[in-house]
């Protein structure tokens, strides 16, 4: 029931514990103590909402910073991951495998407020080797949400 539920919040976090019994078929309460368990458990952190900012007249740029870095003695990826993942520009932050340590999510108004934000704070950091950065130029999908609209095929069936 647990991995049911999660998948059915994680789609849309409005749903009630009474539509969520109805698709899952279990009972409302069992859904409501459920969910209070795996809130305390931290398996659910929180609710968010899925904003398409092209839709909006807000700038928003999104950019992806490829981060290496040299691990601390004792003590691994875990204190510059801290360092890195408290600056409040970053929105989601990743310990990859591969050619490269840390993905970084950042989010600014516009492309050189992220160029100063990775020149003037993330880059310097003691114990940063290099930093790439991939500015996101469009979004299609998010969260597995499909953010444009589908185009319909539109051709004439022809059956023999």
């Amino acid at each position: 029931m647990r991995e049911e539920l999660l998948e059915a919040i994680q789609l849309n976090s409005k749903l009630n514990t009474t539509d969520l019994a109805v698709m899952i078929g279990a009972n409302e309460a069992d859904i409501a103590k459920e969910i209070s368990a795996m809130t305390k458990e931290k398996i659910i952190c929180g609710y968010h909402t899925l904003i398409n900012w092209d839709n909006t007249h807000f700038e928003k740029v999104t950019a992806l910073i490829e981060v290496k870095v040299t691990p601390q003695r004792g003590q691994g990826f875990d204190k510059i991951a801290e360092r890195i993942y408290r600056f409040k520009e970053v929105k989601n932050f990743y310990l990859m495998s591969g050619g490269f340590d840390f993905t970084v999510l950042v989010e600014g108004k516009s492309m050189r407020e992220v160029a100063l934000f990775v020149g003037q704070y993330l880059a310097p950091l003691e114990g940063v080797l290099s930093t790439a950065t991939h500015f996101v130029l469009k979004k299609y999908k998010d969260f597995g949400i499909i953010l444009g609209d589908e185009k319909k095929d539109e051709r004439m069936v022809v059956t023999p």
